[in-house]
């Protein structure tokens, strides 16, 4: 965890995602992603020189089977107030619409819902659990399938809905992201989605697992590649954010 911890700290204090008395909600959908964001974030609460208060919020998308009741306990345990919200998106996507491809309209219901919850809370900033290899799989997606050189952004300012993302796990590898979260043994809540392990960034994950055995450096390249390419939003010697 200390290792994670300081991780988290140099990726925001290198795109300064936070700022004095920042009110920041975690979105927790149950999976290792946003529980280590969670945890992370409410321990470098306790020693960060710059002072920030934390809470959570769960969208409960109606996926049958799912209970959060152990992510209520932990984020009692963090002393992080905890919101959970009902949003029918396994109903619409899956049951009345049955979508042949329905994560980009479950994304996109899904983000909608997260804006609505926190304008109504007043919250400006919320902390999401995007990591390394995510920003890669994300660059080749957008290569790939549409023909771009794209990736989402550390810090990300929707001025529509006056809402910050942050993107706190951005140095964090997946592999050390699920020892972490197995050695502390947190509540991951399975996802029964249909779609889960069928999608196109399911496609690219494998695809760079095979090509790593060719190239064993070749997310470390990718990565550096878009800092230094540099994509919107990346470049640490500028201040755009």
């Amino acid at each position: 965890m200390q290792h994670i911890l300081g991780l988290v700290r140099r990726c925001v204090e290198d795109y300064h995602m936070i700022a004095p008395d920042d009110r920041i909600a975690v979105g927790v959908s149950g999976g290792k992603d946003s529980l280590l964001t969670l945890v992370a974030l409410a321990q470098l609460r306790r020693f960060y020189p710059i002072p920030f208060t934390l809470e959570a919020i769960t969208l409960e998308m109606g996926m049958p089977g799912m209970d959060f009741s152990p992510v209520a306990e932990l984020c009692e345990k963090l002393e992080v107030p905890y919101q959970r919200i009902q949003v029918p998106v396994y109903q619409i996507v899956f049951e009345e619409r049955k979508e042949k491809n329905p994560c980009s309209l479950c994304a996109k219901m899904r983000r909608g819902s997260l804006n609505t919850a926190l304008i109504e809370r007043g919250i400006h900033k919320i902390a999401l659990g995007h990591h390394y290899d995510d920003a890669i799989e994300t660059l080749l997606m957008n290569l790939l399938f549409e023909g771009r050189i794209g990736c989402f952004q550390p810090v990300t300012y929707l001025d529509r809905t006056d809402v910050t993302q942050i993107r706190p796990l951005l140095y964090c590898h997946e592999d050390e992201i699920r020892r972490t979260v197995e050695k502390l043994q947190l509540p991951v809540v399975h996802n029964p989605c249909p779609a889960d392990g069928s999608s196109r960034r399911q496609e690219i994950k494998e695809l760079i697992g095979q090509l790593e055995k060719t190239y064993p450096d070749l997310k470390q390249k990718l990565f550096g590649g878009i800092q230094r390419y540099p994509l919107y939003g990346w470049n640490l010697e500028q201040d755009e954010r």
